[in-house]
């Protein structure tokens, strides 16, 4: 079993009152990576892995039920951290996992039944936070699911309710509706800057918190790809890739998206960090957002030490007028795909 390591710790400025009872780590372990499409994962190794993590004060985690076996593994390592450090330390990990369902009729039955499949394959008796994703607009059966998802939220099942990938127009169709929702996840970074055009100041008026994903692009937003001849389809060997390469492509292009990586690798070396870590404090420092998610490589590979180092500078407004010379040459991509979530929705 793996000891605790105080070797390392995260900066105050690292975490953030994520509501009232729920402090979370700004960078979330974002767990779609072991879902398939990015490689074989040996769960044993992942879990170990774990621990690291959350003793550096990575402590919060972000998964689905259909991310494969994220919610099993979760269980697992909750299952060998309480085994080895006592229940009390599970307090200070938080896991957030998602409820992707198909369209149709949202009855309690159907929402309670979803709500205790991750209960139990996380092993735990309260989700911290159940984010809801829906496919179809139309049918407003994800009203009826939010309000179940409440009344079970009231009654302990669930610490909070919260959406993913929801547009502007739905948040406020929710809100209207008085449904308390503490935050939506959706696709934000330096290509994709759409949450900026409506999204964030409705979250603001009404406290609602944006988790940001998609923030380093898969990993193209990086110092690797910096001078990097554009990747053939055979190169996009990630469905992570693969998927941020097409919104590079509508957000201007590889000519220009060097460009990018230029002016970050400017602005890193003035901070004496990396591309990625520019990345994502201009994320982090966007109005409305409480967090970014970096995808981690359980048991293969770890970033731990780079991530820390985004708590250890702040972005100048001569860094920012870098990054904006070659932003504002972009296409915008709200006109292009809509607001936020229109890309699953079309």
């Amino acid at each position: 079993m793996p000891h605790r390591n105080d070797g390392m710790s995260l900066p105050e400025s690292s975490h953030f009152q994520f509501a009232e009872d729920l402090e979370i780590c700004r960078i979330l372990n974002g767990m779609w990576q072991v879902s398939g499409g990015h490689g074989p994962i040996d769960p044993a190794a992942a879990v170990k892995d774990m621990f690291p993590y959350v003793d550096e004060g990575f402590t919060t985690w972000d998964l689905a039920d259909h991310y494969g076996p994220a919610e099993d593994l979760i269980g697992e390592f909750r299952r060998q951290l309480t085994a080895a450090r006592g229940p009390e330390a599970w307090e200070s990990v938080q896991a957030f996992t998602k409820w992707v369902t198909r369209p149709g009729p949202m009855t309690r039955g159907v929402v309670e039944q979803a709500v205790d499949v991750s209960l139990r394959r996380m092993d735990i008796d309260r989700l911290d936070l159940l984010q809801f994703h829906w496919w179809e607009y139309q049918d407003e059966s994800y009203l009826d699911a939010l309000s179940h998802l409440s009344d079970l939220r009231d009654e302990g099942k669930i610490r909070h309710v919260a959406l993913t990938n929801f547009d502007t127009e739905r948040l406020k169709r929710i809100a209207g509706h008085g449904i308390k929702i503490v935050s939506n996840q959706v696709q934000f970074s330096l290509i994709d800057r759409r949450p900026e055009v409506e999204m964030a100041q409705f979250c603001l008026d009404q406290g609602i918190h944006l988790l940001a994903y998609g923030t380093l692009c898969g990993g193209l937003l990086s110092d690797r790809y910096l001078g990097a001849p554009e990747p053939s389809r055979a190169a996009l060997n990630t469905a992570s890739l693969s998927k941020y390469k097409q919104m590079v492509d509508g957000w201007g292009g590889w000519e220009l998206f060097q460009e990018l990586l230029g002016a970050l690798r400017s602005v890193a070396d003035t901070h004496q960090v990396n591309i990625a870590n520019v990345a994502v404090r201009y994320v982090l420092d966007r109005p409305a957002v409480a967090g970014a998610i970096v995808g981690v490589r359980l048991g293969v590979s770890e970033n731990r030490a780079d991530s820390a180092r985004v708590f250890e500078f702040n972005l100048d407004q001569s860094d920012l007028a870098q990054i904006d010379a070659v932003l504002n040459r972009s296409r915008d991509l709200y006109q292009i795909i809509g607001d936020c979530g229109d890309e699953y929705r079309r």
